[in-house]
């Protein structure tokens, strides 16, 4: 289990731990925060193609599918 900060999400490097079409390597880009402070949206985008994507970000403590930094 990835130990994941709200707070130091954004711009954070994470690896898929199963890449599909080539993207393995992705940034967090946006992260949306409530008035308490809680994460509503999060937006994750590939390296290579650029593709953005929304995310749930609790996904990412799911190690099966995510990797911390750029393996």
């Amino acid at each position: 289990m990835n130990n994941v900060n709200p707070k130091k999400l954004l711009n954070s490097k994470w690896t898929a731990a199963s890449p599909v079409n080539k993207e393995k390597h992705f940034i967090i880009t946006e992260v949306e925060f409530d008035e308490e402070g809680l994460v509503i949206a999060t937006s994750i985008e590939a390296v290579l193609t650029k593709r953005i994507m929304a995310i749930d970000w609790h996904d990412l403590k799911d190690t099966s599918q995510w990797i911390h930094g750029w393996k």
